[in-house]
């Protein structure tokens, strides 16, 4: 590994897609050298990043998320953009699988020069998502990618995380399938900036037609995040490549709203603010735990609380009050 930031950072200005990858490597690092390397990275390239369109994308199973992400890309790309896809996976421990599935379902997109697919198995966490897709981003923004995707599978929180790091979440959903709202939960509608209805081709496009009324009356039940954007349902098929072109459309005509409105800024400003709060968090909670005294008594406690002998509240207070030690009065 090379210590010197500068290495990575002129890399990644310089569009070099080897060193993009490496420095997206650095950052997924949990080695607390390559950590404050990354943070020294991610500050040095802090002034060329923020101009790109962040997008996420998630997608009820078999709503053919990849197959809409991979035409999408080489639509994109065929209009000259620079598309940067980070495929996140919050239930996957595994590297490799993820890495090989996303390869081979974005065949396409995956050889396309002006595209970057990068798999970031977060290792279970959903803090690992938050940590390393954010940063992860700002580098391929740095790296001249004017459009960024963050795919998420949809699993658990994942879709609300994934929306707070984000200019435009997009909801993939399919119609034919029973319950027009199948999968479907309310917090993933509540952050969803418009839902497009896929594989509205064939036989299926009348269905597709009902499913987008349904979820278009589903979204008028909910109060709008924004006054100044009502989230549309669209219906598109990734396959034969229709309708995609007027979802490109309507993420552009949300950002050119956003944009005028002063919203846009501010949300951004909030989801740095967020993302700070996070870290504090994370970093916190990392070095309580790795506070000697705390992994000397910790066992202990979580016994006594299992068996009923002290109660949680004493245990916390007791564990809390380990942090005397370190110079840091806990309040009675």
């Amino acid at each position: 590994m090379h210590k010197d930031p500068e290495y990575y950072v002129r890399g990644v200005l310089d569009q070099n897609r080897l060193m993009l990858a490496r420095t997206i490597t650095l950052i997924e690092s949990t080695l607390p050298a390559h950590q404050e390397l990354a943070r020294t990275i991610i500050d040095r390239l802090l002034p060329y990043t923020g101009n790109a369109v962040r997008l996420g994308i998630t997608g009820v199973p078999g709503a053919g998320k990849s197959t809409y992400i991979e035409s999408f890309g080489i639509l994109l790309t065929e209009q000259g953009h620079r598309v940067a896809v980070l495929a996140i996976d919050p239930s996957s421990t595994r590297s490799g699988g993820s890495i090989l599935g996303d390869k081979t379902r974005m065949e396409k997109l995956a050889v396309n020069d002006r595209a970057f697919i990068r798999p970031s198995p977060s290792g279970g966490t959903l803090g690992g998502v938050a940590r390393k897709t954010r940063e992860s981003m700002l580098v391929c923004e740095a790296a001249g990618f004017d459009v960024v995707i963050v795919e998420t599978v949809g699993v658990g929180q994942s879709e609300t995380t994934v929306a707070s790091m984000v200019d435009f979440f997009l909801v993939l959903m399919i119609a034919g399938a029973g319950d027009e709202l199948q999968g479907i939960k309310k917090g993933v509608l509540e952050v969803a900036d418009a839902i497009a209805i896929n594989k509205a081709d064939g036989d299926n496009v009348m269905r597709a037609e009902m499913a987008r009324k349904e979820y278009q009356a589903a979204l008028h039940l909910l109060m709008p995040d924004s006054p100044n954007w009502s989230p549309p349902v669209l219906t598109c098929s990734a396959l034969s490549m229709t309708g995609i072109d007027r979802i490109w459309e309507t993420i552009l005509d949300h950002r050119h709203k956003m944009k005028v409105t002063g919203e846009l800024s501010a949300k951004r400003k909030r989801q740095a603010l967020e993302w700070m709060s996070f870290m504090l968090d994370d970093g916190l909670r990392g070095w309580f735990f790795n506070n000697p005294e705390v992994k000397t008594a910790l066992p202990l406690l979580r016994r006594d609380v299992e068996n009923g002998i002290l109660s949680p509240t004493a245990a916390a207070g007791q564990l809390l009050g380990k942090l005397k030690g370190e110079g840091i009065q806990a309040e009675d």
